[in-house]
């Protein structure tokens, strides 16, 4: 028996189960007939026989391992009912009692209901009761259940079992919100993120397709994508071509246009078209794997002002105690002192506090960002400082050719051409810009010299022979170096771009401005980081000071530094954190030291490296850098949200408790103002998850 499934007989392509519990025959045989191998199921709910037909290669173990997948699914819609008991049993018996006891119903009657809630009362809080006593045995001192037992206890002491079922109540609700949220995190992040496929079509030889499940698939193996299907694994597409929905994996709502040669990723969805993919990734080696693995990892990552939450909550009980026992002393009056048990601070802190947090997180990934721990949506609000590397943040990473210019005898296309003749089996970008450019006007690429190699200077460019000349192309200093002169053309290029000069048989052929695209939306984010608070935004760069400069002055940054290695990007990552909270935003590896440095480092984009996401704390999955005021603006709009709560928890609370110790009401009324507080405070939290999408979340944080 395993799962509490047993096998009563096995034969090759038949087993017959018996299922202990009674289940749902059309649920039950729906669920099985989806699992890949099985043919037909049928299940008998008298005898709780299940007798599948199923493929003859279909183990017992993966057939068991889905069944109790099944019931484990069933246990969790159980589980949310039994959650639901404690409010609907308190609230049933609360109304029928106060109903009793003001009525003129005989003693008996009402003595039997008085004992019906006095029991419901206990039970109903069993599981805080312990655990406010075991707490207190054990770390010999309190904590929030230990008060909400004292004050259940009181209530029960006074005769008044009323009190004790709306403590109960309210207390249960309140909890109940604050999983809910939690639980529609997780259920929005796995929900978006699951792979949720558990077959793949296999391409075997002489391209056979073949059903399999996702766990035989390797690396290597070619697998077909059908339209409407969501794609099982990461890999390289070989053959066809379509559209893919990558939002779960890149947050851009945008289907993107795939086909030979590209990259597609598990979890995304084919829209349309048929492709085959060379298997690069598959099971937990995934992007996808990997992202639900970084938000599962999260949820253990405290903040500082959690921590501070739990810290605060924790000293007021003894306060709570001490007030119930001052206010006895002073009034000799028992109803007053309860007042002072049945309310408190701790639950409005802790619970609304980590409500926002993980509620914070939940809306990030939906946005398309993944946060690490709820401390980095605290630092993030008080930040000082921004620092963005240049090339793949601010430019999209992806070289192209400007502006050619031609030498008096020439012509654009000569310029190109033979550019393209040294370059075509680079692979430096500059490279890829000029041959994209030879390919955009149907170049045709001459053959270089038998036996003639591509000679490449660091630093300077690369030359090669054609028809027994030498072909030049690089800096103005390599230029300088073989005599060629180039001063006519000079004046011509501006001076913010990168510029490479082409020569042929030491005579200057023409010159390619490159220039890498700014990234669109990038002086919306720059602008909205500003209105945020945000004083310095700080550019760093490994290429040359004047190209940084203009790049610079184009998005009215404070400041740039050019010419950067991946030392000096930590060095300033790090003189600039002595003054204040700095983010550091890059996607290479050679930003990875100086992200590790930042007090918030983010790694952005679809090309980012796997070492500048694990060097990170935020990994943006898409190329919008509009997110990251977005992100600002949400790290902002939470802990605004967490301070609300810490306001009106402790003044209501406060207010509450002045008025139960003058006795101008009573303590029922006392544990529903608390409660009712609490539960305010829990909604106030979870809205973060509820709000829309807005253009950005500075817009949000100024009509909250």
């Amino acid at each position: 028996m395993m799962f509490g499934v047993k096998v009563a007989h096995s034969l090759p392509g038949r087993t017959r189960f018996y299922i202990p519990k009674q289940l749902e025959t059309s649920h039950i045989e729906t669920w099985l007939r989806s699992f890949p191998g099985v043919y037909s199921a049928s299940y008998n709910q008298v005898t709780g026989s299940l007798l599948i037909y199923h493929h003859i290669t279909l183990s017992l173990y993966s057939l068991k391992s889905f069944i109790h997948k099944y019931k484990h699914t069933l246990k969790q819609a159980a589980c949310s009912w039994k959650k639901a008991i404690p409010i609907i049993a308190c609230g049933t018996i609360f109304l029928v009692n106060w109903h009793l006891q003001r009525s003129s119903y005989p003693a008996i009657v009402k003595a039997l209901s008085y004992w019906l809630s006095t029991f419901t009362a206990i039970s109903t809080s069993y599981d805080v009761i312990k655990d406010g006593v075991v707490h207190v045995l054990k770390a010999r001192k309190g904590n929030a259940n230990t008060l909400t037992a004292a004050s259940i206890f009181a209530s029960l002491c006074m005769k008044n079992p009323g009190s004790a079922l709306i403590i109960t109540l309210m207390s249960t609700i309140s909890e109940l919100l604050t999983d809910y949220t939690s639980e529609q995190t997780k259920h929005y992040i796995h929900s978006v993120l699951k792979l949720d496929v558990s077959y793949a079509w296999r391409v075997k030889e002489k391209g056979v397709e073949e059903k399999v499940l996702v766990e035989d698939i390797q690396v290597g193996d070619k697998v077909v994508v059908f339209t409407g299907e969501k794609i099982p694994v990461d890999g390289i597409i070989i053959e066809g071509n379509g559209t893919a929905d990558e939002a779960s994996i890149t947050g851009e709502y945008m289907p993107r246009e795939v086909s030979g040669g590209d990259n597609v990723y598990a979890g995304s969805v084919l829209q349309s078209g048929h492709i085959t993919v060379t298997v690069e990734k598959v099971g937990e080696d995934t992007s996808l794997s990997k992202i639900v693995k970084l938000l599962e990892e999260a949820q253990d990552k405290r903040a500082p002002i959690q921590n501070i939450a739990d810290t605060v909550a924790e000293k007021m009980v003894p306060v709570s105690f001490g007030l119930a026992l001052l206010t006895f002393f002073f009034t000799r009056n028992l109803n007053r002192a309860m007042s002072m048990l049945v309310i408190d601070f701790i639950c409005g802190i802790k619970l609304s506090t980590a409500t926002a947090l993980y509620a914070s997180i939940g809306r990030a990934a939906k946005e398309g960002a993944i946060v690490k721990g709820s401390d980095h949506i605290e630092k993030m609000s008080k930040l000082n400082t921004v620092i963005l590397d240049k090339t793949g943040t601010i430019t999209e990473g992806t070289p192209v050719v400007q502006q050619v210019i031609a030498a008096e005898g020439f012509n654009q296309e000569d310029v190109i051409r033979l550019a393209a003749a040294a370059e075509k089996n680079s692979t430096h970008p500059i490279a890829d810009a000029i041959m994209k450019q030879a390919k955009d006007w149907n170049i045709l690429i001459p053959i270089r010299d038998n036996n003639a190699q591509v000679e490449t200077t660091v630093g300077k460019g690369i030359s090669t022979w054609l028809n027994g000349k030498r072909v030049v192309v690089g800096s103005l200093r390599f230029m300088n170096e073989l005599k060629v002169k180039t001063t006519n053309l000079l004046q011509q290029m501006q001076n913010d771009e990168n510029v490479i000069y082409v020569a042929y048989d030491q005579t200057l052929v023409g010159v390619v401005s490159i220039f890498d695209k700014m990234r669109s939306g990038m002086h919306r984010a720059v602008n909205n980081l500003r209105h945020q608070g945000i004083n310095d935004i700080i550019m760093l760069t490994g290429d040359k000071r004047t190209v940084a400069r203009e790049m610079a002055r184009r998005l009215k940054l404070n400041w740039y530094h050019a010419e950067a290695l991946p030392d000096d990007k930590a060095f300033y990552v790090k003189k600039y954190g002595r003054t204040g909270a700095v983010m550091m935003v890059g996607d290479g590896i050679n930003d990875a030291p100086a992200l590790a440095h930042a007090h918030v480092g983010v790694t952005m984009g679809a090309k980012r490296t796997d070492i500048a996401s694990e060097a990170s704390d935020v990994i943006i999955t898409s190329d919008n850098p509009e997110m990251l005021s977005e992100l600002v603006g949400l790290s902002k709009k939470t802990m605004n949200i967490i301070r609300q709560n810490f306001i009106a928890t402790f003044a209501i609370n406060g207010i509450a408790i002045l008025f139960g110790a003058l006795g101008i009401f009573s303590p029922i009324v006392g544990a529903a103002i608390h409660n009712a507080a609490t539960i305010g405070v829990v909604i106030n939290s979870a809205r973060i998850l509820w709000l829309g999408r807005e253009t950005n979340e500075s817009q949000i944080l100024r009509s909250a």
